[in-house]
């Protein structure tokens, strides 16, 4: 690909019609990024891995949706698999809710946590409405994907992006992922393929995601928030806030009020 450019926004498209559920991507993103991963153990399906968190930045999900009932070829159902990962908000709540400021958007438009600034209170972990960060078990700061921030900045493609056999997971210039991915859209639809839809490739989500999908089915079957539900917390929006004010100011009102009363007691007291 191109030089990759300072200034310009960066992101994953995510093609799950071609995802063949390899694992490619969870390795190459922990051998590069040295995380240890956990034990692994059978859940559901062939998901060894579980969700994102501190150990893991990459996640194949892997959901059965082929009916119980014998099908033919033909009319049958595929299980639905896709290389989940940090989305990148656009309206980031993780970035909104850090006492620290250890969470920064870089000169490539991706959200990415400073270690050395981060003090592991874990309200980033509660904001996130994908379940994207956890902490460290090691050092206690967050974790999550970087958009391989250091091998951006040495003009290299993300380690997960690379080592995609059938190059599901696409990386690039954000506006360039948009247009692969209308396209991709156009020929699945062409074909028949009326579920296929995109998800976080417009501002309805989270004012855009800047790592965004191809999904053959809707987004809660993949665990992901629909439009209607794709809301900033309550804390991070202007009622939040005068929520928290108006709270703050009955508070300070009410030990006012409980003060005054104790002294009156006191002087009764005395009295």
């Amino acid at each position: 690909m191109p030089d990759i450019t300072p200034g310009q926004a960066y992101g994953f498209f995510t093609d799950t019609s071609v995802c063949i559920g390899c694992k490619a991507c969870e390795v190459a993103c922990k051998q590069w990024n040295q995380l240890e991963g956990h034990e692994p153990s059978f859940l559901d399906g062939f998901d060894n891995t579980g969700r994102l968190d501190a150990e893991n930045w990459r996640h194949v999900q892997f959901h059965d949706n082929v009916p119980d009932e014998g099908v033919t070829s033909g009319n049958g159902k595929a299980w639905l698999m896709m290389s989940d990962v940090c989305k990148h908000c656009k309206e980031a709540s993780c970035m909104e809710v850090c006492p620290t400021g250890a969470i920064i958007r870089t000169e490539f438009d991706s959200v990415y946590i400073q270690p050395d600034v981060c003090n592991g209170c874990r309200n980033c972990i509660a904001a996130c409405p994908y379940d994207v960060i956890g902490a460290s078990e090691v050092n206690g700061i967050a974790q999550k994907c970087t958009l391989c921030y250091d091998r951006l900045q040495n003009d290299m493609t993300p380690a997960c992006a690379k080592a995609c056999p059938t190059e599901s997971i696409k990386f690039g210039p954000v506006s360039e992922l948009r247009e692969t991915a209308g396209k991709r859209l156009d020929i699945l639809r062409s074909q028949g393929v009326t579920q296929a839809r995109l998800y976080g490739h417009d501002d309805k989500v989270y004012g855009g995601l800047n790592a965004f999908f191809l999904l053959m089915d809707e987004p809660e079957k993949y665990g992901l928030p629909d439009e209607r539900d794709a809301v900033l917390p309550s804390r991070n929006n202007v009622g939040g806030y005068l929520t928290a004010a108006v709270t703050a100011v009955l508070g300070v009102l009410g030990g006012l009020v409980a003060l005054g009363r104790r002294k009156e007691k006191v002087k009764a007291e005395d009295g």
